[in-house]
């Protein structure tokens, strides 16, 4: 399975697989340009006055892999400079002289795991449906895209229901009516943005762009707290409005934006809308979701701490954490925006908040967590052993039922009825090789093919012959049960995409393996010899056949001999020896020939086996070989392939899922 390894990888190369311009990561890398939607930026002009290229070290463009999030700006930097720089090069050319290094260690696990998971949709493209891998699609393009905006500004939404008073929140945040509010309903129309910074350079326009926020519904306001610079706020339309599109926009912001401020109110905190349709799906963002109970001064005192506890138990039952005691998870407010009470509570958790620089960290390892959760069934089997895989058994089982099914057995036992047969006919008697000529003249003994006949020199008999059948029943039950415990406990995309693997192979295997076997092919069908398969087999010849072959005709001989001297005898001649003599020798002769011919077989049973089990085995490689190419690498390919993306998946799943 080892030698696979190099094939899957070629084959998924992140930048051939998963492709940077399918997920929006390839435009920034190749252009060597850190765009963020404003305008086209620079390489830094003490970079090109030293002489170095985009791509050489310091400069944007660099192959440093792919990095969801710039690192943070220097300490002691001034925020003007830092923010400058920070959209400029995102601070990828390392700290001035003098400042502290960046901090780069927050990031560098979410960077691992969408490095993982760019990975896994590279490796699993062609084995899963796109519908499976959209959702890791997105969560990568929105990466890419949230990396090439300044990560210096934090977009926080505040959305509601239809009269829960998240306008007048809005604006009692920014401290200046930027948001209509009234009693027409719906009020809020388009998504109204204000951005908390000094002065107004166009810096957020980029993520104002990408969130889709109109020039016209754009504000500023000056930080009065310092927590707060860099705070995008955005009044979003009413999720449960009747008009068209607002809910659509609603939608669609949501997806993009680093946090969300659900504003609800007395009457709708437990409205089956705001719950099903967003707090449940969006449990996995508690970190960066802040629940408010607006409108308060409608309650008693004694009113609002029960229908707050109601409200977290709400919120427990859709399982989002709740960030009480100092645990992360929502943080759930009681407010009144009309009398400004509990407002400076949401205020400051949204300063650190936004001092932490964290949210779109937060927001998109959240992101991660929900498209590795939704992508867990088609990776992940839950059963007590994992998948068994392509285990050794299999392997063996596989191969046994190869070699049934190309006769390789009964291969071998013909070629050891060959070999004792040839040793009977180079060892036997001249008699008997004369009745088995005259046999085979009259029709009544064996054909030529079975009655071998030295070849010219005496070097060995060939003996004709053709090539066995291939089973072809035989051969899809060792498929079909190798599949079968292959893809055992993979999960079922996997699973098929092993069983297709093994049948892919096994559609001309058969025609293979006869090719092979007719033109005597190699392990690998390259060509060579597996010892005569399908064509006229050359029997060895052992000398010590010659020997009992002139031991024969020398028995012959001494049997004509004492004939003769039998005969003259009878004749009345001289008789030297007298009867005895001639006797001895003609019965001497015809006993000792049989009886050496005897011996011969006995002593022939254990080449002959032996050659037997020669034959056989050089067929059960010739099967092996071709059924490993054509089967079995496939399948460990398959496997390898899964494993890679298991490892992948256990990477992105934050090491909650190990392979």
């Amino acid at each position: 399975m080892t030698e696979m390894t190099a094939d899957v990888r070629a084959e998924t190369e992140p930048g051939a697989c998963a492709g940077e311009g399918a997920y929006g990561g390839g435009a920034a890398e190749a252009g060597g340009s850190w765009d963020d939607g404003l305008i086209a930026r620079r390489a830094r002009p003490d970079a090109v006055r030293e002489g170095r290229a985009p791509g050489a070290p310091g400069v944007r463009g660099g192959d440093r892999g792919w990095d969801p999030f710039p690192p943070e700006p220097p300490a002691g930097a001034r925020w003007e400079d830092a923010r400058r720089e920070g959209w400029e090069t995102g601070w990828d050319a390392g700290p001035r002289a003098g400042a502290a290094p960046p901090p780069g260690g927050a990031a560098e696990p979410l960077r691992g795991r969408l490095r993982a998971l760019r990975e896994l949709v590279g490796l699993s493209r062609t084995r899963l449906d796109g519908g499976v891998l959209e959702e890791a699609g997105r969560v990568l393009d929105e990466a890419a895209a949230r990396r090439r905006l300044p990560r210096t500004y934090t977009t926080v939404a505040v959305a509601g229901a239809t009269g829960s008073g998240k306008s007048m929140l809005f604006n009692t945040l920014a401290g200046v009516r930027f948001s209509e509010t009234g009693l027409r309903r719906p009020t809020t129309a388009v998504p109204v943005a204000c951005v908390w910074e000094s002065e107004w350079d166009g810096g957020a326009d980029g993520l104002l762009e990408r969130l889709g926020v109109p020039p016209r519904a754009r504000r500023r306001v000056q930080p009065r707290d310092p927590a707060l610079r860099g705070l995008v706020l955005i009044d979003l339309p009413d999720h449960d409005s009747a008009a068209p599109g607002h809910r659509e926009q609603v939608d669609r912001l949501l997806r993009l934006v680093d946090a969300v401020v659900w504003v609800t109110d007395p009457e709708k905190y437990a409205d089956a809308a705001l719950h099903e349709r967003y707090l449940r799906p969006m449990a996995g963002h508690a970190e960066v979701t802040f629940v408010v109970l607006n409108q308060t001064d409608r309650l008693p005192a004694d009113a609002v701490d029960t229908v707050m506890d109601d409200l977290r138990r709400l919120l427990d039952e859709d399982g989002m954490a709740l960030g009480e005691h100092g645990e992360p998870g929502a943080t759930v407010l009681a407010l009144s925006a009309l009398t400004g009470e509990g407002v400076e509570d949401l205020r400051h958790s949204l300063g650190e908040l936004v001092a932490g620089r964290r949210a779109a960290q937060l927001r998109l390892a959240a992101d991660v967590d929900g498209a590795v959760a939704r992508l867990r069934p088609v990776y992940v089997v839950d059963t007590p052993c994992g998948p068994a895989g392509l285990t050794e058994r299999a392997r063996e089982d596989f191969e046994d039922r190869l070699a049934s099914a190309v006769g390789a057995a009964a291969a071998g036992q013909t070629a050891e009825r060959l070999w004792l047969r040839h040793a009977e006919h180079a060892c036997g008697t001249p008699w008997a090789r004369l009745l088995r000529w005259y046999e085979t003249r009259r029709g009544r003994g064996g054909t030529a093919a079975e009655s071998p006949r030295p070849a010219a020199g005496g070097a060995g008999g060939e003996v004709p012959g053709g090539p066995p059948a291939v089973a072809r029943p035989v051969l899809a039950q060792a498929v079909r049960t190798l599949a079968e415990e292959a893809s055992a406990g993979l999960p079922q995309p996997w699973a098929k995409s092993v069983r297709d693997a093994a049948w892919r192979g096994a559609a001309g295997l058969p025609e293979a393996l006869g090719e092979a076997i007719a033109g005597g092919g190699d392990d690998g069908g390259g060509g060579g010899g597996a010892d005569g398969a399908g064509r006229g087999v050359r029997l060895p010849r052992p000398r010590w056949w010659t020997v009992a072959a002139c031991t024969q005709w020398l028995l012959l001989a001494v049997q004509l001999l004492g004939a003769y001297l039998l005969v003259d005898l009878i004749a009345g001649g001289p008789g030297r020896g007298g009867v005895w003599l001639p006797v001895g020798l003609l019965t001497g002769g015809a006993l000792a020939g049989p009886l050496l011919a005897w011996c011969c077989r006995i002593a022939a049973r254990g080449p002959a086996r032996a050659y037997g089990l020669e034959r056989e085995r050089r067929l059960r490689r010739l099967a092996t070989g071709w059924g490993q190419a054509w089967v079995l690498e496939p399948v460990a390919a398959e496997l390898l392939r899964y494993r890679e993306v298991r490892e992948q998946y256990a990477i992105a799943a934050g090491g909650a899922d190990r392979a």
